[in-house]
């Protein structure tokens, strides 16, 4: 919790909202001020001159963290951070992004404005000022920070979602693929005809769009940490699924191809019976 009241009363809001517990307060780098703060990280440099930074952001990339070791320090403990200035604030965001974590900051005045342009996600209240709405990303029309938590969760959702969707629709198309093309190589047609994948693709696309949009978020969703940002939108977990599922999927489906006559005695019209009759001549 960031704010600009003093550490006593930051404190006892920090325990009445779950933050802080008893007896927390008197560890190092648990509750500090501002001030206090800016010092043990050695505030804001340039990474080539080695200057204080005064004006947050103006500089770029060659901004950087004073003492990273003490922002890491900070970063694994701190809980209240109070009397904090707009540099400060700027200074945790910068330090935390820099680190690597995935930072998200709420706030309302034209003094959290820098920190809500500097994180990832910027969420500024409905009631906020104008430079505030105009540095954050989301605005939240209720001014309740449970709207935050319902926002996280619908993100992540429709990330989960869209994830779902597309190994669905990967593992239908890689399938399709190696049906046709290795049907065509050994049967000198493809298995399946133009109309038949219009059908497949139809079929696949009203399935998984309605599994899009009935899937409806749960509290599990915020247990676990976000995605990093250079994430790929396709893991390698996916990837393995879809390469298992399509190989699994092309072995039924060559299997009822090349068996067609075994399964149907009686006989049936299709590239299944030429192998048969012919051999693996074209007819």
């Amino acid at each position: 919790m960031v704010t600009g009241d003093n550490k006593i009363t930051a404190i006892a809001i920090a325990k009445e909202c779950g933050i802080l517990y008893d007896g927390e307060e008197d560890e190092q780098c648990v509750c500090m001020e501002g001030p206090e703060f800016n010092t043990f990280v050695g505030g804001l440099k340039n990474k080539v001159t080695g200057e204080s930074i005064i004006i947050m952001g103006k500089e770029g990339d060659r901004e950087v963290i004073g003492n990273m070791k003490n922002m890491i320090t900070v970063r694994n403990k701190l809980k209240v951070l109070a009397r904090s200035r707009p540099n400060d604030k700027y200074i945790l965001v910068k330090g935390l992004r820099d680190y690597g974590d995935i930072v998200a900051v709420t706030g309302d005045g034209t003094n959290d404005a820098p920190a809500l342009k500097k994180g990832d996600v910027g969420f500024a209240m409905k009631t906020g000022t104008q430079v505030a709405h105009n540095a954050a990303d989301i605005i939240i029309q209720d001014d309740n920070f449970a709207s935050i938590v319902r926002a996280c969760m619908w993100g992540r959702n429709v990330y989960d979602n869209i994830r779902r969707f597309l190994q669905f629709q990967l593992s239908v198309n890689v399938v399709a693929l190696i049906t046709s093309f290795l049907g065509s190589c050994i049967l000198w047609e493809s298995p399946l005809a133009a109309i038949q994948l219009l059908w497949v693709n139809m079929i696949m696309d009203s399935l998984a769009s309605l599994a899009l949009a009935t899937e409806t978020p749960n509290d599990n969703l915020l247990s676990r940490p976000p995605y990093r940002k250079r994430e790929y939108i396709i893991s390698r977990k996916m990837m393995k699924h879809i390469l298992i599922q399509s190989m699994f999927q092309s072995v039924v489906l060559f299997a009822i191809i090349f068996g067609a006559p075994s399964f149907f005695p009686e006989g049936v019209e299709g590239p299944g019976n030429q192998i048969a009759a012919n051999g693996l001549t074209k007819s």
